[in-house]
């Protein structure tokens, strides 16, 4: 697996590498705030790329799910 390089902002914190342990390189995103963790291969990341705006700002509203006492369950 490759170094950790951090995208942060004043809202959010992840370390991002890619990981090449599984049959095809994914991309490994941790949340540094609770230490979840994410893995996306090329499938995934192009149909974040094909996403509609409406789509992503709804992704993008914390409180529909992680300011939730049951997310990530």
């Amino acid at each position: 697996m490759n170094d950790n390089e951090i995208v942060g902002s004043e809202f959010a914190e992840v370390a991002v590498s890619v990981d090449t342990t599984a049959n095809g390189p994914r991309l490994r995103l941790e949340d540094r705030r609770t230490g979840r963790v994410r893995h996306l291969d090329a499938l995934e990341l192009e149909a974040l790329v094909w996403l509609p705006d409406g789509h992503m700002s709804r992704l993008l509203d914390p409180s529909a799910d992680r300011w939730r006492e049951d997310a990530g369950s």
